[in-house]
């Protein structure tokens, strides 16, 4: 039985899906099911019922999968209390981190912390939050940098800073002079927001909600700055975090005057997990680099 061949099993089991998991791997799907039938085959027990493209667990498969978990923990934690006896600051974090923070809070973080620790390697994988729970549960990511709260009473979470809603409006907008804007004032309008899957969609719908304003949905996207695009070629308005509000030909950004309109951002592990010096290193740092972000509410 090989590590790797816990850590695909793992995968799939999450995931639900033998492709989904080769793909977050960064494995063939063909050589990753080649894995998990030699891991059947050692184990004298299907593990999984393939039902075309999905997975599911069978009744051996949901007594191992807490083994296989737990034996993936225990290896990590060796390597961590070796490297915390070596007592160097160095090795490997490997990050989640969704596309709505990724270009914006991250990329300026990591130049600054590979000047200042050159022999700690951070791998990065940007993923939605539903995805990256998965890959936190299954350890293939140690930190998660998300929109917290998450749910889940396996993970812990330390919020790094809070950040207002902002509409972001064409340049001849008849708004566009605001400097403040309600959601009831944009009541009626086009939205571009980002598709089903991003936590913030979810953030700028619940602050209509809150008001009971029913968006009216005409574009989604993954990105945000394909809906900023979208937005400065006059075909509606969006909502979007501050960090987010980059300047943009032909669009202009106004604070959303709603005192509930913020998210949280911060780390999250699982609870039972034991940090690295290096991953501790690494979330110090974006601890300390929140002081260029104000967090105001007002």
């Amino acid at each position: 039985m090989e590590l790797h061949q816990l850590r695909y099993f793992v995968g799939v089991a999450r995931s639900g899906n033998f492709t989904r998991a080769a793909e977050r791997a960064r494995i063939a799907q063909p050589s990753l099911s080649q894995q998990i039938l030699k891991l059947e085959d050692e184990l004298g027990a299907r593990l999984f019922d393939r039902l075309g493209r999905t997975a599911r667990l069978t009744a051996f498969g949901r007594t191992f999968l807490p083994r296989a978990e737990g034996i993936l923990r225990e290896v990590g934690d060796a390597k961590v209390e070796i490297q915390e006896m070596a007592g160097a600051e160095r090795g490997r974090v490997v990050l989640g981190v969704i596309p709505t923070i990724a270009p914006y809070f991250l990329v300026p973080r990591l130049t600054s912390f590979r000047k200042q620790h050159p022999d700690v390697t951070v791998n990065i994988v940007e993923e939605t939050t539903p995805g990256l729970l998965e890959q936190l549960r299954g350890g293939a990511v140690a930190l998660a940098l998300l929109a917290l709260p998450v749910a889940g009473r396996e993970f812990v979470s330390r919020e790094l800073f809070r950040e207002p809603f902002y509409a972001a409006v064409p340049d001849g907008h008849a708004l566009a002079h605001r400097r403040r804007v309600s959601l009831g004032d944009v009541e009626g309008e086009s939205f571009l927001l980002l598709k089903e899957g991003h936590c913030f969609r979810e953030n700028a719908l619940a602050a209509c909600r809150r008001v009971r304003v029913s968006p009216r949905i005409v574009f989604e996207s993954g990105q945000f700055r394909s809906v900023l695009a979208m937005v400065a070629a006059g075909a509606g308005i969006s909502l979007i975090p501050r960090i987010a509000a980059e300047k943009t030909r032909g669009v202009r950004y106004i604070r959303l005057d709603d005192a509930a309109a913020w998210r949280s951002v911060g780390v999250t592990q699982l609870r039972q997990h034991v940090p690295s010096r290096a991953e501790r290193v690494f979330t110090e740092h974006l601890e300390e680099a929140r002081r260029g972000i104000r967090a105001d509410r007002e």
